[in-house]
């Protein structure tokens, strides 16, 4: 039985970018955790140590930090597409290119009411995502989110499950529904409005999380992801994993106290963890194989 070498792919990982627009006294930050991961001819380095094929992982890291002086940043979007890019037409061994980009976000900070110029705070506690492939001929672009919490304190149910002889939960009407959203969309194209499209993902996300009387965890992951589909044109696809940050209530009656869903203990682990994916029947490339 022969042994052969696999799938296979290497990069740089976590190239951390923080690159100032300076607009006269007026600065613009973007701040980035950049990895990057190659594969194409590399069976010689791997089986005899040849490196003929290899673009060293620090020369990648080197080139996230050039394009951001020399092309700017801008949506990390276009940011991923230019080095994946780069990355395959620039190196005949190199045959597929993925980029996976988190932004943390900031908020410029005032004084006396006035915007300073140049300073800032960290703001929210969601990171945005985006992951470009581009494997020479194609290209293919997936925004997100990670750690959006959310909670409604009602409107939340869960009963009429499977009980066997292992089942002490209860069946509930009036539940707290927390959850910290970790959301990913595959566009339809490479082309659009990406800082559009993210606030009206997002807002659409939130929203349907807000209005959804759910009766399941599941329900309300679908309701999200319909509603990004049903308004945004340019999205082929969602992929959802909503842990559940249970919040159980406190038996207060030891302490002749009644209970009416206002004290509760929030655990953190374990937790139910819902994924689902949320797509047009008819969407292009429905199924294609995602890079992580």
């Amino acid at each position: 039985m022969a042994i052969v070498l696999g799938p296979n792919q290497y990069g740089k990982a976590e190239t951390r970018l923080v690159h100032v627009t300076r607009d006269g006294a007026v600065h613009e930050i973007k701040d980035l955790n950049v990895s990057v991961a190659l594969g194409g001819d590399m069976t010689e380095t791997h089986l005899t140590g040849d490196n003929a094929a290899v673009l060293p992982t620090d020369t990648q890291k080197n080139t996230v930090f050039a394009f951001a002086k020399e092309h700017g940043v801008g949506e990390i979007e276009e940011f991923g597409l230019r080095l994946a890019t780069h990355f395959v037409d620039s190196q005949p061994s190199i045959h597929t290119a993925r980029v996976h980009i988190e932004e943390y976000t900031w908020e410029r900070l005032s004084v006396g009411g006035t915007p300073a110029p140049h300073s800032f705070q960290r703001s929210g506690v969601e990171t945005r995502t985006a992951t470009v492939t581009y494997d020479g001929t194609r290209a293919w672009v997936v925004s997100g989110l990670r750690d959006l919490v959310v909670l409604n304190s009602t409107a939340s149910e869960f009963w009429g499950y499977i009980r066997d002889s292992y089942t002490t939960l209860r069946e509930t009407t009036d539940r707290v529904l927390a959850t910290a959203v970790n959301a990913r969309w595959r566009y339809a194209s490479t082309e659009g409005d990406f800082a559009k499209s993210y606030a009206e993902a997002r807002r659409h996300l939130v929203e349907a999380f807000a209005e959804t009387h759910s009766l399941s965890l599941q329900q309300t992951l679908y309701a999200m992801g319909q509603r990004v589909l049903e308004n945004r044109s340019e999205i082929a696809e969602v992929r959802l994993a909503l842990p559940n940050k249970h919040h159980f209530v406190v038996d207060l009656s030891a302490f002749d106290l009644d209970n009416d869903n206002e004290v509760f203990f929030a655990a953190d682990r374990p937790y139910g963890l819902i994924e689902g994916t949320v797509l047009h029947d008819d969407a292009p490339d429905a199924g294609l194989a995602w890079s992580e």
